[in-house]
């Protein structure tokens, strides 16, 4: 009999990027990539688990903005023409490599990997992953839990309570349509909590949410079991704290497990040390060098040195780091269990993207992980936060505290002085959008379909992701234009509302671009 239970989180999100108005899109990649690397692989590891009988419990949530790209026909497309060409670069390596053994057989893995990924894509999972992922929930082995409609930072965007709620009901209303179901869970973008939150979440049915631990922790009153159980707030939405030490063998950039040496190196790419001539074909169409995802060696260790990556030793200590991992929760539950009423908890979050982009072995890592659990312990039982919420449905009330699980646990990621200026215009925006509403409702089709366009434009310019850029430096440029980009089209579509002038073909050139959410309703910005 188990003595406490293990809550694995994936939390799967990409922004929104989707540009038909080109043949090719650099940012397009980060998806592509991330299809091939993690949602495709960790695909496999269910399918794999469920084949072999292994009784698991996780809990994943695949973000809005990532549902309705998975759904996109024309991302379909270029995914289809991107794994082609990746194809083709490795049938070219194996030629190139074939007098150096340890790369030629890197070569193969990537030619087999690629050409199995586009197998699948194509033939098994016949472009439809979100009914693959749904496959799993009706299994019951997998829960899905939603998030805020394009990943916005609702504590910043608090000053307005229809973003809020627009964030929350257009993501939960995604939700329902791919999944045909209520979504028990979210996952609040960035973790980040403020009060009267949980207001919103109970208006749509949601059961729980995650906060980062010190959000837990610093509540009051005082909660009995720290961050090992579930509690509820006032409006009573349950809420489940994050784990730190679980999380720290993860991601530390120190002491986590993805920097061992014997792990594949992710900054060394063929796509920046070969000869550029060579190249070229498989870059960025502006001739940019960038990551193919084709990479030949091993971190080896702080060295500019870096010795051949050899996939067997590496999947060796994924293996003997998932049963580390799994050994100290066994020895953290015990403890915790000796001390508690009730069986504890231990919440462990991650961005999926992790797994298998960023650490090239985290799918196998968490393959070995849930095996192990299943077969060689008996302190630990996987389990989602819904399935806890059932055995213990009685809990201690708390006043959770504003947090968040970005750098310093609160908001200065996300407002600083590189991207503190797009919240006076996201805040205007969102008023002007509530004053468009009460002008315009019910008048006409055409000002109804504007209303829904701007609808669309407002939550796409709230995405957290263009002031987490901001904040880094990475693609800074390029968040900054879609912010820009997306309220001018939000205002463009306005002063056709205000002046009764209507330019249809701008109308449906700014929907072929920006066609998220095809079920919105703009009622979903009213309180």
């Amino acid at each position: 009999m188990e003595k406490g239970y293990l809550a694995l989180v994936l939390h799967a999100h990409l922004p929104y990027v989707r540009h038909p108005e080109y043949d090719e899109f650099l940012e397009e990649r980060w998806f592509f990539e991330a299809l091939s690397e993690t949602y495709i692989p960790i695909l496999e590891m269910f399918e794999g688990l469920v084949k072999d009988d292994v009784d698991f419990n996780i809990t994943m949530n695949i973000s809005p903005t990532l549902c309705n790209m998975f759904a996109d026909e024309l991302l379909s497309n270029r995914y289809v023409n991107h794994l082609n060409k990746m194809v083709e670069l490795c049938e070219k390596e194996i030629d190139r490599n074939r007098f150096n053994p340890d790369f030629h057989k890197l070569s193969l893995m990537y030619y087999h990997r690629f050409s199995r990924t586009r197998e699948k894509f194509l033939h098994i999972y016949n472009r439809n992953l979100i009914k693959e992922f749904k496959k799993y929930q009706d299994k019951g082995c997998l829960e899905i839990i939603t998030c805020g409609a394009t990943h916005g930072y609702l504590p910043l965007l608090g000053l307005n309570k229809e973003a809020v709620k627009a964030q929350i009901r257009v993501g939960a209303n995604s939700y329902r349509k791919f999944f045909v179901t209520d979504p028990k869970g979210i996952w609040l973008p960035e973790c980040a909590y403020a009060e009267e939150i949980d207001k919103f979440l109970k208006e749509e049915g949601i059961k729980y949410f995650l906060m980062e631990s010190h959000g837990v922790l610093f509540a009051r009153p005082r909660p009995k079991f720290g961050v090992y159980s579930s509690y509820y707030t006032k409006n009573r939405v349950a809420v489940f704290g994050r784990d730190h030490e679980s999380s720290k063998s993860v991601w530390s950039a120190v002491e986590g497990y993805p920097g061992d040496y014997e792990y594949r190196e992710y900054y060394r790419d063929i796509g920046f040390d070969l000869d550029y001539d060579y190249i070229r074909p498989y870059i960025s169409a502006c001739g940019t060098r960038i990551f193919t995802g084709i990479k030949y060696y091993r971190i080896t260790g702080e060295t500019k040195h870096k010795e051949p990556y050899n996939p067997e030793r590496a999947i060796e200590k994924a293996a003997y780091h998932a049963g580390n991992f799994m050994f100290n929760r066994e020895k953290q539950i015990e403890h915790l269990a000796s001390m508690f009423d009730r069986k504890p908890i231990i919440v462990a979050p991650y961005d999926a993207e992790l797994y298998g982009h960023w650490w090239f072995e985290g799918v196998q890592w968490l393959n070995f992980l849930i095996r192990k659990i299943r077969y060689d312990q008996h302190n630990i039982k996987l389990i989602t936060p819904s399935r806890y919420l059932g055995i213990y449905p009685k809990n201690q009330v708390i006043n959770p505290a504003p947090s968040s699980w970005g750098w310093k646990g609160y908001y200065e990621v996300w407002l600083n002085g590189s991207n503190d200026w797009i919240y006076p215009h996201l805040h205007r925006a969102q008023e002007k959008m509530t004053e468009s509403i009460n002008q315009h409702k019910g008048k006409s089709d055409i000002k109804e379909r504007i209303l829904n366009q701007m609808g669309r434009e407002l939550l796409l310019a709230q995405g957290s992701d263009w002031a987490f850029m901001m904040k880094t430096g990475a693609f800074s440029e390029y968040a900054r234009k879609e912010t820009v980009t997306h309220l001018e089209r939000f205002y463009l579509l306005k002063s056709y509302l205000d002046r009764s002038f209507i330019n249809y073909e701008v109308i449906e050139d700014i929907e072929r671009k920006d066609n998220i959410f095809p079920e919105i309703n703009y009622s979903a910005f009213q309180v």
